[in-house]
This record gives C-alpha cells, structure tokens and sequence, in this order.
C-alpha cells in the first residue's frame, strides 16, 4: 500500500471536527481544556484585561509590535507555506471551489503582501488619545472630543488566513484586543501566523493576549462568541452570506457587516461613453469574486443603442454571461433573459445583469429596490445629474466617473480595511482604524462651577 504523504495526513486533523476539540499548538497562549464554551470564555476574560493594557500603549510600542510580527511572518515564510499546503490539501479533499482555494492559498507574494500592510499601518497616525472639535463654552470650560478603542474585537471569518494578520495589525494600531475565529479550511495556517503575532506581542513588552486565534473549528465557538456581550464590544463578520446571516440573526454583541455586494454602475444620457465604456467594464471584469465588482449595469435608454453593442461584446469576448431585460436583448441578441432574482444577486461570478431605465429617477428606484446599499457609481457629464446621484443614492460609498472597484479601504487612504460596513451604526464603507474607535467628551476646566 503506498505511503500517505506527511502533508495528507497532517490534513485528517483539519478535517476531523471532533478531534480539533482538543487539538491545540505547542506555542498557543492556552489549552483547549473542557467544554468549548467554557475554553472561549477564558479566551474573552483574558482579551478584556489585555484591551485594558493596551489601550494605555503609547504608539511607538504598538508600532514597534508591528514592526516585529511584520518581521517574524518573513522570517517563518517557510514554515507557513508548509501549514497553508497542509490546509491547501484538506480544501481540495474537500472539493472546495476554486475561488475558496485561491483565498485560502497563501504564496510569498501574499506573505510579502501580510508584512507590506502591517508595516503601512504603522505609518498611518495614532487616533487613540486625539482630541478633536475643542471650543469654550461660555462658562469657560473647554469641551472636545477624543478617540478611544471600542474595547475587544471579535472577528469571525473564513478562507482567507491574511485576515489574520490584518484584523491584528488594525486592531493593535486602534488598541483593541482582538479575538479571532477563522474558518476550518485555514486552521493550520492561521496557527503558523498567529504564533508569530504572539512572538510579536512578548518581544515589546505587550500582552499575548493582546491577540487570540479561537484554535477549535468547532461551530459552537461561533455562538459562544455571539453570546460574550460582557467581554466582547463588537462582532464583525467576514464571508459568505450564511456566515453574516448567522451572525445578524444570533449576536447579542453589537455587529459591523456587510450581507451583500449588489453594486451598480449607471450609465447616464450625458456620459462620456468611451469613459462609460471604461469604467462599466473594469468594474465587472477587473475581478470576479469581490464585494466591490458590479452585478448590475443601468443604462439611460437615450444612450442604449449606441453603447450596448460594443460593450456587450467586450464583456462577451472576455467571457462573462449576461442577462438583460427585454430592450437590451432587442439591442445585443447574445444574451439570456434576467429574472427578478437577477437583480437581487451577488454573482461574484463573470456573470452580468443589464437594464436599460427611461430616467435618473428610474436609476434611483432600481438601486434602491434591488441593491445593498454597498457602493453605486454614476457616470455623466452633467454636474446637477451628478449631484442628484450623490444625494439621494443612499449606499456607503457613492461614485461620480470612477468604478466601483476604488470602495477599498487601501484606495481610501486608509491603509487597510478590515471589513466594508453597510450598516447605518456606528461605521460606514470600508473600516479602518478610524472605524474601531468611538469617541468621549472630555472638558478641560480650570476651576468653574456649575
């Protein structure tokens, strides 16, 4: 009988849920002792007393930790390849599809990508201890606002295990600590980039438990999570829909989520159409599987028979099926007809619904009715047109001539993202430091009463 292969074998431990119960590594923080719920209550107990501490950190000892994790996931680069080889093997055992598997891999260029973020968000400022919108008040008080952390972080998230380092980067830089439950398909590399946060975290002199990785793929430790309201601040979700349903549906902890990415480029009377053109189809094709990618394009019908031809055969040509309504299909042919769950979907597919609107105003209606309140972009020559877009679109991220693919926290300015929040509470559009902090008054006096 042919030998397994020491990476098969390592993956049985991936794959068998009862096992990984009790499964923990050599380097973790703690044990996974006990029942589940009890083991994640520990985790949390442990994160508000280190949310204590850090949130005392000056920014040079933050930035330091940054600077050493960014500097152990180069020097572990190898034995991170091997976990992620490990989770590669048990995914594709799994049959998971190919965009998981391309999440989930993990190459040099993305251990590179992991060191690069968490050494740009060092750069970025320190919102924790800024004092803003400082006035006197005709008593003679001062009174201003100054940023603080939200307190401990959980994060739930799947595929992608360089999530486990940017949420960690984020949140230390915002000094909040941080609980983190990836998914099952990556337990193996998250462990390997987790240990070297950890080793991060001691060599300047802060808290391990600073940062946690949750090491069970037990789904219960989801709800334990969901239940920590005295220890955890804030939930957010990374995934698919049943994830964040879950999550919405469950949580007794506040949430910052998404659900879905249904956004719409719509194409004006008054657009530039060689710049429509552009743009309607880098927001489509630039990539797939993204929450940003449009799922819907909106044509004005003035502009339809001119525009519809030529940019449905660039779609075509680069292999992504449209449906469309009945006006469009009369101008294109090549096309099936869409559905009225069409317009609701999320392809994050090369696949690409099209209807033409007689007005702005149908636009609007169609964005409001089907989309998710993500990210529209409108283009058009015409400033009022515009204006009107900008106003009465209401989605977290609003465009004029660019596509949809800039709603990015990167392309912001604000570094790094650790999620796109669609919610109207207490963040909108993507998250970055900014977003994990909230805000007290404070009144500087000398001495006046009331």
């Amino acid at each position: 009988m042919r030998r397994r292969s020491a990476v098969a074998q390592a993956s049985d431990i991936v794959m068998n849920e009862a096992v990984s119960k009790k499964e923990f590594s050599p380097d973790s923080p703690s044990r996974i002792e006990g029942d589940v719920e009890s083991y994640v209550l520990g985790l949390g107990k442990a994160a508000r007393k280190a949310a204590r501490v850090l949130a005392s950190a000056d920014t040079d000892k933050k930035n330091a930790a940054l600077e050493v994790i960014a500097s152990r996931l180069l020097e572990s680069a190898d034995a991170i390849n091997e976990a992620n080889a490990v989770d590669m093997e048990a995914g594709r055992a799994r049959n998971l599809d190919a965009a998981l598997l391309d999440r989930l891999e993990l190459t040099p260029a993305r251990i590179q990508g992991m060191a690069d973020g968490l050494r740009q968000i060092v750069a970025l400022p320190d919102p924790i201890g800024e004092i803003t919108d400082l006035q006197t008040r005709p008593s003679g008080i001062e009174l201003g606002k100054m940023r603080m952390p939200l307190g401990v972080i959980g994060i739930i998230y799947e595929s992608r295990p360089n999530v486990t380092a940017d949420a960690a980067g984020l949140c230390l830089k915002s000094g909040n600590a941080v609980l983190l439950r990836g998914g099952s398909e990556a337990l193996q590399s998250n462990l390997a980039i987790a240990r070297c946060i950890r080793q991060g975290l001691l060599e300047v002199g802060l808290p391990a438990e600073c940062v946690q990785l949750i090491e069970t793929v037990d789904r219960s430790a989801v709800g334990a999570m969901l239940a920590m309201s005295q220890y955890i601040d804030v939930i957010i979700p990374r995934g698919g829909r049943g994830l964040i349903e879950r999550v919405a549906n469950e949580s007794k902890v506040p949430v910052i989520k998404h659900l879905d990415g249904v956004c719409h480029v719509y194409i004006d009377k008054d657009a530039d159409l060689e710049m429509a053109t552009a743009i309607a189809f880098n927001a489509k094709t630039d990539r797939y599987g993204v929450c940003n990618a449009i799922e819907t394009l909106l044509v004005h019908v003035d502009v339809a028979a001119e525009l519809l031809p030529g940019l449905a055969q660039k779609y075509l040509q680069e292999g992504v099926e449209l449906r469309v309504c009945e006006r469009t299909q009369a101008i294109i042919g090549q096309a099936s007809a869409a559905t009225e769950e069409d317009w609701y979907a999320e392809y994050l597919a090369p696949i690409l619904s099209i209807r033409i609107v007689d007005s702005i105003h149908q636009a609007i209606d169609h964005i409001a009715k089907y989309g998710s309140a993500h990210t529209e972009s409108i283009v058009t020559a015409d400033k009022a047109t515009a204006d009107r877009f900008l106003r009465e679109v209401d989605s977290s991220s609003v465009m004029v001539n660019a596509s949809t693919r800039f709603a990015d926290g990167f392309e912001y300015g604000l570094g790094a993202e650790i999620g796109i929040s669609t919610d109207r509470l207490h963040v909108r559009g993507p998250v970055g430091l900014e977003g994990l902090t909230n805000q007290k008054y404070v009144v500087l006096g000398s001495g006046q009463l009331r």
